[in-house]
């Protein structure tokens, strides 16, 4: 009776170590938008996973790409975001280039998931303007770009603003391109010390022509940033 209680209870926790793994695959599909990076944090390229296999997929790219067209495979960090449940997905990979903008992922593995924000930021300090068209702080008043992604951005101002609050942000990333206009809404309130107060926002109504335009923007930036050192 011992050893069939034994064999019962083995057999009754191998089912959920299954439904875990098959949870873990379901982190992933094809269709998710991600960013890779190589192993120092720099951003390569966005781009859309697709024909997911056992151990790898394809990367269909959005952006530029920060690697020639030959390079060698090389290991790199790829997160996307599961708008199923609305979670960051953290996988690592062998990546090498393929024709017509696409680049093989190996050795695909989903290492965690998290509440964390979705998308690679740039960090910046750069003048900027928010525009709101009702409430106290109505009307356009100036702040800082703190950094910037293609999901949102942060901010900071002597105008106070609350939770909820939405207005236009207005920026101009690159001195040769035009002002960015974007819609915003505050999501986090951080306090630094007793003056200094950030807005964490997170854009609105964003078409996919304006994603595209905020990442290669995006990778200009860096790349000039890059540059200086």
């Amino acid at each position: 009776m011992k050893l069939f209680d034994l064999f019962g209870r083995r057999q009754r926790e191998q089912p959920p170590q299954k439904e875990h793994d098959e949870e873990k695959e379901l982190q992933i599909y094809s269709g998710m938008r991600v960013e890779v990076t190589a192993p120092d944090g720099r951003l390569l390229f966005v781009a859309q996973l697709r024909n997911l296999r056992e151990n790898g997929a394809e990367l269909y790219l959005y952006s530029e790409s920060a690697l020639p067209p030959d390079s060698e495979p090389l290991p790199a960090c790829i997160r996307g975001y599961n708008d199923h449940n609305r979670k960051a997905v953290y996988m690592e990979g062998v990546i090498s280039p393929m024709p017509q903008n696409i680049w093989k992922v190996e050795e695909l593995a989903v290492r965690r998931v998290g509440n964390d924000r979705a998308f690679f930021r740039l960090e910046t300090n750069l003048d900027a303007t928010a525009t709101m068209f009702s409430g106290l702080s109505m009307g356009e008043r100036p702040c800082k770009l703190l950094n910037i992604s293609v999901g949102g951005a942060c901010i900071t101002s002597e105008t106070p603003y609350h939770e909820g609050d939405k207005f236009l942000l207005k920026v101009k990333l690159l001195a040769d391109r035009p002002e960015s206009v974007i819609y915003s809404e505050v999501m986090r309130i951080i306090h630094k010390g007793r003056d200094k107060v950030e807005y964490g926002c997170r854009f609105l109504e964003l078409t996919e022509e304006d994603e595209t335009k905020i990442t290669q923007n995006i990778f200009t930036v860096q790349r000039q940033q890059r540059s200086r050192y």
